[in-house]
């Protein structure tokens, strides 16, 4: 009898055991697809519903009208109208000081004392030359006055022999005695000269060694202390700084070359110092300087500003940022500086019932409207001009460009010489983002 060793499959058929094992893994080879898929599908339907359903939104402004005012801005330092640094011709040493920071000093006044003993040392010497000087000249004129007597019996002498006695060499002789006479008497009168002019300027010397006030002002520095030395064989030093009034000072601020074509003299200027923040001070241009300064690469024109003080609140040195008025412009028509930078972002075509026949990849990444492509492009050119400007308003919902022309700007607002802008008139300055 043979056995049939087969019979395993035909068991299996049987049972169903083979067929379901296929089931289950078509099942999961299904589902491993689907889930992916599915996922794609559900994310499609999303963008698509979410590109029906946006819009854009954007921030307006109004146009208006008023009045402009154009300024140029500037830094600089304030500084005394006159300001004097106060030196020693003199060396030596400080005996004595007299004055202090802030103190109010009046022309004439003394601020220093030098050690004197050398000086009047030397006035004394100065004196004796000058006496000594003196006294040779009265010799002289003594000599002079003996040597004329001399000659005058010698002629008379002459005359009555007859030109016998005395001989002409006598007579020569005792002319030429009253001749050297009188040069000695010239000779000590300028040594007296010499010796005057020497004790002037010892003297002088003297009263220098009393450092005294040129001007009425105040005392913005000392330098010197008593029994400091003083050098001065090769510079002054500066012992003492004064201003003459504080009441009234200048600023000077350094004014751009790009900027320095539109300021003038007489023109009004306001200005802030960190010292009194949120004040501002009146000033007046009285100077524009032509020379220029050049400080890493940037060349700078020196203006200066009376600046009036009568409060004494501003100090020398402060730092100050002046805003110089260089034009007002009355009853202008005035649009906000951001609508003049503002170009249409790209907006997504809006599906309507008509535009089915878009693909799928279409709806899902849609291009830019020819309009909104063409009309960014004449923004970027048209903004190029001198003073060809484009702005946007609003036209059912959607910008819409308008063409002007513009004048001065304060860096805010723009004043509008030429186009259809009206007060009122709402300006495309920004966009929000999108709203459902």
């Amino acid at each position: 009898m043979k056995v049939n060793k087969d019979t395993g499959p035909d068991i299996a058929h049987t049972l169903g055991i083979g067929r379901s094992s296929s089931k289950i893994k078509l099942l999961k080879r299904w589902i491993g697809w689907g889930i992916p898929v599915l996922i794609v599908a559900l994310v499609l339907i999303f963008r698509i519903a979410r590109n029906t359903a946006e819009t854009m939104q954007f921030k307006t402004e109004a146009a208006r009208s008023g009045n402009l005012t154009v300024a140029v801005s500037a830094t600089g330092n304030l500084e005394p109208t006159n300001q004097v640094d106060i030196g020693s011709e003199l060396s030596g040493i400080i005996e004595t000081v007299e004055v202090d920071f802030n103190d109010r000093v009046k022309a004439g006044q003394i601020l220093a004392r030098l050690d004197t003993d050398k000086l009047e040392a030397r006035v004394l010497q100065s004196k004796a030359a000058l006496e000594s000087a003196r006294a040779q000249l009265l010799q002289a004129q003594a000599t002079i006055k003996e040597k004329s007597a001399g000659l005058e019996r010698m002629r008379q002498a002459q005359a009555l022999s007859g030109g016998k006695v005395p001989s002409q060499y006598e007579l020569d002789s005792a002319e030429a005695s009253l001749q050297r006479a009188m040069a000695d008497e010239a000779g000590a009168k300028a040594k007296i000269a010499e010796a005057q002019a020497t004790l002037e300027v010892d003297e002088a010397d003297l009263s220098k060694a009393l450092i005294r006030s040129p001007i009425n002002g105040i005392v913005l520095s000392r330098n010197v202390e008593p029994g400091q030395t003083v050098a001065a064989s090769l510079q002054a030093p500066v012992l003492f700084t004064l201003a003459e009034d504080l009441t009234q000072m200048e600023l000077h601020v350094d004014v751009d070359e790009a900027d320095v074509g539109q300021v003038a003299q007489g023109q009004d200027a306001t200005f802030t110092v960190d010292a009194y923040p949120g004040r501002t001070f009146p000033a007046r241009i009285t100077q524009v300087r032509y020379g220029s300064q050049t400080t890493g690469g940037v060349v700078t024109y020196k203006t200066v500003l009376k600046v009036d003080n009568s409060d004494l609140l501003l100090r020398p040195g402060m730092t100050a940022t002046a805003d110089i008025v260089v034009k007002k412009v009355e009853n202008a028509i005035l649009v906000p500086n951001a609508a003049l930078r503002f170009i249409p972002p790209v907006i997504k075509d809006k599906p309507d019932d008509s535009s089915d026949k878009r693909t799928m990849i279409s709806r899902i990444f849609p291009r830019p409207s020819h309009r909104n492509r063409s009309s960014s492009s004449n923004n970027r050119r048209m903004a190029g001009e001198k003073a060809q400007q484009l702005v946007w308003t609003l036209k059912n919902g959607e910008p819409d460009s308008i063409s002007i022309t513009t004048g001065a700007t304060d860096g805010i607002m723009t004043e509008v010489t030429r186009g259809e802008i009206e007060p009122g008139t709402l300006l495309v300055v920004d966009t929000v983002g999108v709203a459902k």
